[in-house]
């Protein structure tokens, strides 16, 4: 490929006639080719060779094709056909020049290629630019008559609606005037067409229904060639604006856009190589399909454009729009119909696989907005069905047959709206989305159904759970020998109901009996297994039930009462009495009993085991018996039913003996204590004493009758000092804690009581009048005054005893 500042060039096709694709894909990117649409021309230069083609293209459009050496003889220059782009001239002009005819170096392929060259050359080409000496006019072997016979017997088998201009120039003209030779010339050409065979519908036809013929004639390049240069201008003033209407490529009609110009020309040079023998019917076909694929193109593109199908796909893409299929049928009618109005003169099996071309294309363009609204369609009968499938569940209508009274009445709305929506011309097919949409309708019924199916089967599980949980625990926490057959009576009454109501409410789901029968024995589980786990709940909280129940009994009398220890109880019963109630416990907590057939000797060998057997024979029992409690498993209970174990029974029955005993010892040491506070007589032994060393005080206090006064009121004074300071109650404690107890209070008791006396002799004389005293009245009073102190004394004690049953309590 050559380049210059002005201009590139590349060649087009070799001289063994292969097709430079890959030149020519570079060339049209080099000079933008795709970028000028239809406003290109194409010049191609046909003569013989060494007639100065090359040069006279150089200087005419500014190219820089390869010329003649003159000084090295006259010789094949330009081998093949290269392609250039003009300098300066617009619009866009690409030049061919040709290999020259005539050549000694071909030799016999010469006749071959020139025709191929030719034909290639008209096919392409807007303006064909023929080269001819001067002094061939009015010859009859002139050089150029093959040429233009080869051209004219090439267009009798093209199929071209535009006319190609044929540009004659004459080379070295002499002094001969144009307006001489032009005359001359053209009653040559006018022969040549004459004699060439045409078909039958062209026997008539005048040359001009297919050239345009124009002449020009230069002078020579070497003798003026400053007159050559000048003509050479001038000529070349006639290419710009080449295309436009009465130019020399005025004739539009059939271009190639400039994007396609490549893969046409590779395609008809592939023809023409293939058919060496010029018989090229498919030359029109082929033409006729560069023309209607160019149709086709401009109503695809104009259809893109359309403002009304921009508006409908960008509508449609945020809902459905009403009348959707009768505006897209309209659009595309529309289109189609002016594609079949341009192109009604090209072969018609060529425009009929075009229009099919263009309409798939079409149809493919506008798939993507009738999938969206078909889409619409179906999400939005989904949304329907979903409404109203819900209202009609809501006015409590049967589930199954609201489902099929609103899947019916769904589908046939779907099937109004799809007619609203199909473009006639496609037939495309709406039952995948039909299929589709049942499928969701099928799913929503399905997601309700089960839906539906949870919350029912929740809701009557959590009814089993409120109505078992708590009798449950009440029953176990109350533990006896009715225990699990109440629990069974309940579970079976509870379970009964429970089923009952849940298998009325599953009438409305029309589902096979198997999968019935499997629920109503799943919520029958479901309610066992609440027995169950409550069961392994309590059994997990045993040792706390046996301590309360134990706490209880022992702690409560038979009224429920607390026990008050005085001595009178006996202990050890109580205590045992406390302890089978425990264990009576243990035995219902240690396995499940919810079946009628459910026996076993748990109590009994807990009993045996635990409570019965005499602590003294421990040794020799551990010697001669096997342990009953000494196994992980209980007789005639399967290890699914078992709650506690005998070696935990054991366990915990030690632990709970152990956590008990201190409420047993603090009884015992409680009774005792009371029976030493209850107990103040001195033995008889002392009593004897007392009275045989004590005689002669005995008979002191005879003789002195005062001293009993003395001593009974020293007796009332410590009586009421023992009340007040509750001497008995503080020695309960211990003798210290007690006599320290006692020396703090000491003093404040005996102010007390004096305070009490004083204030007791003082109400005694002011609710007595004054008046002078005589001596039986002093007399009386110094009577009295024993007497009233012992009465106050007494007052004092009284209210001390009195209060000690209060502080006492």
């Amino acid at each position: 490929m050559a380049n210059s500042d002005s201009c590139c060039s590349t060649q087009l096709i070799d001289g063994d006639g292969t097709f430079n694709v890959s030149g020519i894909e570079k060339f049209m990117k080099e000079v933008k080719l795709a970028e000028c649409g239809l406003s290109y021309a194409v010049v191609s230069i046909m003569g013989p060779q060494s007639s100065g083609k090359s040069t006279l293209l150089n200087n005419l459009f500014g190219t820089n094709f390869r010329e003649m050496d003159a000084f090295k003889g006259r010789s094949q220059t330009t081998k093949g056909i290269w392609m250039a782009r003009c300098n300066g001239i617009e619009p866009c002009t690409l030049v061919m020049d040709l290999e020259g005819t005539d050549g000694r170096e071909r030799g016999e392929d010469d006749t071959a290629f020139e025709k191929q060259s030719a034909l290639f050359a008209l096919a392409v080409s807007d303006i064909v630019l023929i080269n001819m000496w001067c002094h061939d006019i009015g010859r009859e072997q002139a050089a150029n008559k093959p040429l233009l016979k080869t051209v004219f017997q090439v267009m009798m088998r093209l199929f071209s609606p535009r006319k190609t201009t044929l540009l004659f120039v004459i080379r070295d003209k002499t002094r001969t005037p144009l307006e001489n030779l032009e005359p001359v010339l053209r009653e040559d050409i006018q022969k040549i067409w004459d004699s060439v065979p045409k078909p039958q519908a062209h026997k008539e036809t005048p040359l001009s229904e297919f050239f345009n013929v124009e002449v020009v004639a230069l002078s020579s390049f070497e003798e003026k060639e400053e007159q050559f240069r000048e003509q050479v201008a001038s000529l070349r003033q006639r290419f710009h604006h080449s295309i436009a209407p009465g130019g020399l490529a005025g004739d539009r009609r059939g271009v190639v856009p400039a994007s396609g110009f490549s893969f046409s020309s590779e395609q008809i040079w592939k023809v023409i190589k293939e058919n060496k023998d010029l018989d090229l019917p498919a030359h029109k076909v082929m033409v006729a399909t560069v023309r209607c694929e160019e149709i086709a193109n401009e109503k695809y593109a104009s259809f893109v454009a359309n403002e009304d199908w921009c508006q409908l796909e960008e509508a449609v893409q945020s809902g459905p729009i009403p009348g959707f299929g009768k505006k897209l049928n309209s659009l595309l009618d529309t289109y189609l119909s002016e594609y079949d109005a341009e192109a009604t003169y090209f072969d018609e099996g060529v425009r009929s696989s075009k229009q099919k071309q263009l309409q798939e294309k079409l149809f493919q363009l506008v798939q993507p907005a009738f999938q969206s609204a078909l889409g619409h369609v179906r999400s939005g009968t989904l949304d329907k069905f979903k409404e109203a499938f819900d209202k009609a569940l809501n006015r409590g209508e049967g589930f199954s047959v609201a489902a099929n009274n609103c899947i019916e009445s769904c589908m046939a709305q779907f099937d109004e709206a799809c007619a609203d929506v199909v473009i006639e011309q496609t037939n495309w097919d709406t039952t995948k989305v039909r299929e589709k949409l049942r499928r969701d309708v099928d799913a929503h019924v399905a997601t309700v159904r089960a839906t539906m199916i949870s919350e029912l089967t929740s809701k009557y599980e959590e009814k089993l759970k409120t109505a078992l949980s708590g009798p449950v625990e009440a029953l176990l926490d109350g533990a006896n020998s009715e225990t699990w057959p109440s629990i069974r009576n309940l579970l079976r009454r509870e379970a009964q109901s429970a089923v009952s109501e849940f298998s009325a409410a599953l009438d409305g789901f029309d589902m096979d009996e198997e999968t019935r029968q499997k629920m109503i024995l799943s919520l029958e589980d479901h309610a066992r297994g609440l027995v169950e786990g409550k069961a392994k709940e309590e059994a997990g909280r045993v040792l706390i039930r046996m301590k309360d129940r134990f706490t209880t009994l022992f702690s409560h009398d038979s009224d429920s009462m607390p026990r008050v220890w005085t001595g009178k109880e006996d202990i050890r019963a109580i205590t045992k009495t406390a302890r089978s109630a425990s264990l009576k416990l243990l035995a219902v907590m240690a396995a499940v009993r919810l079946d009628d057939d459910d026996t076993d000797n748990i109590e009994k060998v807990l009993s045996v085991a635990l409570v019965d057997s005499p602590s003294g024979s421990a040794a020799t029992k551990s010697i001669t018996m096997v342990d009953p409690l000494a196994s992980s498993s209980w007789e005639q209970v399967s290890s699914s039913k078992t709650l506690i174990t005998p070696v935990q029974c054991k366990s915990l029955w030690r632990q709970f003996k152990t956590e008990t005993e201190y409420s047993v010892s603090q009884a015992i040491s409680a009774q005792e204590a009371s029976k030493r506070n209850n107990n103040w007589l001195p033995p008889p032994w002392a009593i004897v004493a007392l009275v045989v060393l004590g005689f002669n005080e005995f008979m002191t206090l005879l003789r002195n009758p005062l001293y009993l006064g003395v001593i009974f009121v020293g007796y009332l004074l410590i009586k009421a000092l023992w009340v007040q300071l509750d001497v008995s109650g503080e020695f309960r404690n211990g003798a210290l804690p007690g006599i320290i107890s006692l020396s703090s209070k000491f003093l404040p008791t005996i102010m007390n009581i004096m305070k009490k006396l004083a204030e007791e002799g003082q109400n005694t004389t002011v609710n007595n009048p004054q008046r002078t005293p005589s001596k039986n009245s002093y007399n009386d009073g110094r009577r009295a005054a024993p007497s009233s102190a012992s009465s106050n004394l007494t007052s004092l004690d009284n209210g001390a005893e009195q209060e000690s049953p209060l502080k006492d309590d």
